[in-house]
């Protein structure tokens, strides 16, 4: 099909030229005739000169005599010049006196001798014997008399060599056109490969949304345009988003909408460590829990909205004895929407994968929150084994070649490059839910190369901020030959190219509690009275995982300083904890728990009045419609992490508050506080900061709280997690459309 078409594309050029070089040639002809005949025409001119200069002599000697045979033989042995075909002499009367044998008859002396009188060149005739040159030379015979002697040259082999140059001309013009035919042929088939690889260079992303490879870039005709096309393109692309989020409210339906629009109904197979549900069990029966995890708050109305098989450690103690042969069980209990198929691992795998490489390791790495990481060969060994594994039931699961497959955090960095060997089609989205820290920390890992790699094998990497993005960029750019194009924040590296961006993750909206709470104020009284607090107490609330970067410590500390600040508020305030234990394995962990609860106890043996304590302390798991009620209930919500990807508790509070509400205090140090800046932006390690930012909370008027969650409140709807979503998956359709165009494209050639 390419060659029909260069063919094709060949003809459009060939045909002109030929028309061109025929029109050329035949204005071209007509004057190398012209100047050919010009050419010999001086030449013999030039040659009657030099003939009447050489008889003039004798001639002028022997005309007195009058001896006609001794003249005749002179004007006959200048005959001997094959181009000279005859001589005459005419007297001054107009007679000719003496000619050789082939003078023409019909040439007339007087007119000849007239025509050619005051000029220094011949006439050109045509006689019946073809053309002829006559030139006329003066003659002075010694006595005075006078007469001219007419030379006549034949013309004939001017008219064979201009046939001749004729012939040239035309072989020249037929052999040029042919030359330039067959180079325009070659040069516009040349030219349509390189358009076509080009244009799939394109649509598979490089050098528009992504760089060309350094030898494409060389051969490739589209260069000279690359650097416009990228721009456009980028353009368009925001222009895109942007007219999607002001046209498209972003939700269940609308999800399930464009997926099944742009993915034509496609599954989605989602990889993580948690699993969105346990089966735990209690005496006699078997109860189902959801953990708590910001992953799983945010990816499992994806699955819900899109249907699929979410892959996750099985991890609850009766999860093996609800899967069925394949390991498989379909979740939400109450109304099934998509499978869970779960992974098995040993106690020693889980030790070494999870608490060991992914927990000791990976994560005090990226949240940079002084907490030394552990790097054990066993370990990582470990974690290289279980990514492996996940990447097999990836491909076990996988009902094509190509599937959509969304990875999600730091405990599977390898799993992407895994299965892109496994399936070297399939569209990979990888979201890193941590920070990525700057490269000079990141080079502390051992394994850093072997990391990078295998998360290049995404398709599309995603990051919460900007600014975790750029720490990713430069961190390969540090450790791995790679082409990076900042403008347009992609990564190539051995013909797989992955796109970087930031997709600010969020949470559900509208909740999936919306209107089946009572009032706030009802909730507000159900809660205080159960924590045995009276109804106008002023109550805070944090809702972390009982870890060392969610900053406990140090909203401890806030209270407790804002308490010696402001005294009057001993007794009457009290912040609520809610601190899930986690990874109770890890020595960290564990001491981390100790020194929470000691610090709390201390607080309250200086600050509890009447039985009201300053801190309650609530170390285990709540259910996610428990935590909303304290949502619900509290003034104020602390968030005050030392170093976090989004923290989606923020937008959880937020999202609670429908009675536009209640304060948040926020960490600088959170993704969230780029998109919530009505919140109280503080430095968590300034103590004094978030002390008075905590006072102000608490004392901020009804309407200025208004205005704030108002705005937060837009924010999260617009923003919500189905956005999130579906901007990785309408971007990952896209990346899958231009693929199988270019496919198409390659398949033709």
């Amino acid at each position: 099909m390419v060659q029909f078409r260069s063919l094709r594309l060949s003809l459009r050029f060939v045909i002109p030229l030929v028309i061109a070089l025929g029109i050329l040639a035949y204005g071209v002809v007509p004057l190398v005739d012209n100047l050919t005949l010009r050419w010999f025409v001086r030449d013999i001119d030039i040659r009657s000169q030099l003939i009447g200069r050489t008889l003039h002599e004798p001639l002028a000697q022997l005309l007195p005599e009058g001896n006609s045979s001794r003249i005749n033989a002179l004007l006959l042995r200048a005959t001997q010049d094959e181009r000279l075909l005859a001589l005459g002499y005419c007297d001054a009367g107009g007679t000719l006196r003496y000619r050789t044998p082939a003078f023409p008859k019909s040439l007339d002396c007087s007119s000849i001798v007239f025509k050619n009188k005051d000029k220094d060149e011949g006439t050109l005739l045509r006689l019946p014997q073809g053309a002829v040159h006559v030139s006329v030379y003066p003659m002075v015979a010694e006595e005075g008399a006078g007469g001219s002697l007419i030379l006549v040259h034949d013309m004939s082999f001017v008219e064979r060599r201009s046939a001749d140059t004729r012939k040239y001309v035309i072989i020249f013009f037929v052999v040029l056109g042919i030359v330039v035919s067959l180079i325009t042929v070659f040069v516009a088939h040349l030219s349509w490969r390189g358009w076509m690889e080009g244009v799939r260079a394109m649509l598979r992303g490089e050098g528009i949304l992504r760089p060309f490879s350094p030898q494409k870039a060389q051969n490739s005709e589209l260069q000279p345009l690359v650097g416009d096309l990228r721009a456009l393109l980028r353009t368009l692309d925001a222009e895109r988003r942007f007219a999607d989020d002001a046209t498209i409210t972003w939700s269940p339906e609308s999800l399930r909408t464009l997926l099944h629009k742009q993915l034509v109904g496609e599954r989605i197979l989602v990889v993580s460590n948690r699993e969105p549900y346990l089966h735990i069990k209690k005496d006699d029966h078997i109860e189902v829990n959801r953990p708590a995890s910001g992953l799983v708050t945010a990816v499992e109305p994806v699955m819900r909205a899109c249907s699929g098989t979410w892959i996750a450690h099985g991890s609850g103690s009766a999860d093996r004895e609800t899967v069925d042969r394949h390991d498989r069980v379909r979740v939400p209990p109450q109304k099934p929407e998509y499978n869970l198929r779960r992974i098995w691992l040993t106690k020693e795998e889980e030790q070494g994968y999870y608490y060991g490489f992914a927990n000791e390791g990976l994560w005090p790495l990226c949240h940079i929150a002084h907490v030394r990481p552990v790097f054990r060969t066993s370990d990582w060994e470990q974690y290289v084994k279980i990514n492996q594994r996940f990447a097999d039931a990836v491909v076990a699961e996988a009902d094509n070649d190509d599937p959509v497959v969304l990875v999600q955090d730091y405990h599977f960095a390898l799993l992407p490059g895994m299965i892109r060997r496994a399936l070297p089609k399939a569209t990979i989205i990888t979201f890193w839910h941590i920070p990525w820290p700057n490269p000079e920390s990141f080079g502390i890992c051992p394994w850093r190369e072997e990391l990078l790699k295998g998360m290049l094998g995404s398709t599309i990497l995603g990051f919460h901020t900007p600014y975790h993005c750029k720490n990713f960029l430069e961190t390969v750019d540090r450790y791995l030959e790679t082409r990076i194009e900042h403008e347009s924040s992609t990564i190539s590296r051995r013909g797989q190219l992955t796109m970087v961006e930031s997709y600010p993750i969020s949470i559900q909206w509208p909740p999936p509690w919306e209107g089946a709470l009572p009032p706030v104020a009802t909730t507000r009284a159900e809660i205080l009275q159960g924590l045995g607090l009276p109804p106008e107490h002023l109550l805070g609330v944090g809702v972390d995982r009982m870890d060392y970067t969610k900053g406990i410590l140090e909203r401890f500390a806030a209270v407790e300083r804002m308490l010696e600040l402001h005294p009057e508020l001993a007794g009457r305030f009290t912040f609520v904890q809610i601190a899930a234990p986690t990874r109770s394995a890890l020595e960290e962990y564990r001491a981390f728990e100790d020194r929470v609860h000691g610090m709390s106890e201390r607080i309250n043996d200086r600050f509890s009045r009447d039985g009201r304590p300053a801190i309650i302390l609530k170390a285990q798991h709540h259910e996610p419609e428990e935590v909303n009620r304290y949502y619900r209930a509290a003034d104020v919500c602390m968030v005050t992490s030392l170093h976090d990807g989004m923290n989606l508790v923020a937008k959880e509070y937020v999202a609670a508050r429908d009675d536009e509400r209640g304060a948040l205090v926020l960490s600088q140090f959170t993704g969230a506080a780029h998109e919530l800046h009505e919140a109280l932006i503080v430095n968590p390690y300034h103590v004094e900061q978030t002390a008075e930012a905590l006072y102000r909370a608490l004392t901020m008027p009804d309407y200025e709280q208004q205005e704030r969650m108002r705005s937060m409140r837009a924010l999260v709807r617009d923003f919500n997690v189905y956005r999130w979503a579906g901007r990785m998956l309408l971007d990952a359709a896209r990346v899958r459309q231009r693929q199988k165009l270019a496919a198409r494209i390659g398949g033709e050639s």
